[in-house]
């Protein structure tokens, strides 16, 4: 199948997993061999496909620190403490990432976590470095920094434990509640203009979001999350993201008014974009959930991308272009303009390294054994 364009292609039916966003496991891009499940009635077992449990594997991961260069996001620096997200939201533009571990970016993607156990040490060390310049990292890009593993792992909090003791400005991104459980670190950071967090809101439509993001918070929920930071005196910003013709777009001034009501200060979207494998999982996803209006849909995403599935040119791959990615950014910035949601996120590009100070101590490398994580004396 076309990753650029897959509209000739009928999608094969399939099953809805409980709990899960893809609805198949669909061959990563480095696959050397390809494979088609086909129901034929012998020795069929709906019961033993239809749940899928979820594997943590811990992992020592060799960088903790991403750098891009990208114009269309507003920083330079990320972190991820998990590859892979039980979230599960089927439109996640990072899927295609887990075919560089030979997995799928299917339902491998959000069933097979792997957890960086040794992401704060890295951090550590990379903060001690002599010609480090701190500027905002902007944490949980890629995958969800608070999907459900953290509540045991605390990668994530022990991260926010070494920015808080250096002092060095960060950016969360999330659509868990679970953000809360690190108001007593994210709060004095955010006291000192270190800290803010984002919260994506994609739809109010519970129903459409447990089909959408399945594992993720629901709606309500996450309006809760952002009142609750909010009154904790964090800034928070409303990630509109992404927006779906004829699935969500109906829905954007009464997401930013609900987001506005529970105390976000700016507002900021994407449209839908489907970079390689992510492409035939929407459109799976969409013929099993959508039948009636998947041609609608499809259709309007090629309007917004220049005739196109996907553009992925910078300045044209997350606001679309033409007549309707016109609509859709008048219709969201006149809406935030009139909530005095407009203001851009700046934070994430603000940088404040005045305060900046370097971790006292110092953690030697690690490897992982049978016997779990030791220490490994440095060489020089």
């Amino acid at each position: 199948m076309s990753h650029e364009n897959s509209s000739d292609v009928t999608p094969q039916p399939v099953l809805v997993l409980k709990g899960r966003g893809a609805t198949s496991n669909v061959q990563g891009r480095f696959a050397v061999e390809t494979r088609e499940r086909t129901f034929d009635g012998w020795n069929f077992n709906e019961d033993s496909i239809s749940r899928i449990e979820t594997e943590v594997v811990s992992e020592i991961a060799k960088s903790i620190l991403s750098r891009n260069s990208s114009p269309d996001i507003p920083f330079n620096i990320s972190l991820n403490p998990y590859r892979g997200c039980e979230h599960g939201c089927v439109y996640c533009f990072a899927r295609p990432t887990h075919s560089y571990l030979g997995l799928s970016p299917g339902l491998d993607f959000e069933t097979r976590i792997y957890a960086k156990v040794n992401a704060a040490d890295l951090l550590r060390r990379e903060l001690a470095k002599p010609g480090y310049v701190p500027e905002n990292i902007a944490i949980g890009v890629n995958t969800d920094a608070y999907q459900p593993c953290e509540r045991e792992r605390r990668i994530t909090r022990q991260v926010l434990e070494v920015l808080g003791e250096c002092n060095h400005p960060y950016g969360l991104i999330t659509k868990s509640a679970l953000i809360e459980r690190d108001i007593d670190l994210i709060s004095p950071m955010a006291e000192k203009g270190l800290a803010f967090a984002a919260i994506t809101l994609t739809t109010l439509d519970s129903e459409i979001a447990r089909k959408l993001e399945p594992r993720a918070a629901a709606p309500a929920r996450r309006l809760r999350a952002i009142r609750t930071l909010s009154e904790a005196g964090i800034p928070v910003s409303v990630s509109v993201a992404p927006i779906i013709p004829f699935i969500t777009d109906p829905e954007i001034e009464r997401i930013l008014e609900a987001a506005q009501d529970a105390g976000a200060v700016s507002a900021h979207y994407t449209v839908l974009r489907m970079p390689l494998e992510v492409n035939a999982l929407f459109q799976q996803w969409l013929h099993t959930h959508f039948p009636a209006r998947a041609q609608r849909v499809m259709n309007r995403i090629r309007d917004l991308h220049g005739g196109k599935e996907y553009d992925s040119d910078f300045g044209k791959r997350m606001k679309g272009e033409g007549i309707w990615a016109d609509l859709i950014r008048q219709r969201f910035t006149k809406t935030a303009k009139r909530l005095g949601l407009d203001g851009r996120m700046s934070r994430f590009s603000t940088t404040d390294g005045s305060k900046f100070r370097r971790p006292l101590v110092v953690p030697k490398k690690v490897v992982l054994s049978s016997a779990g994580a030791i220490g490994q004396m440095d060489l020089f």
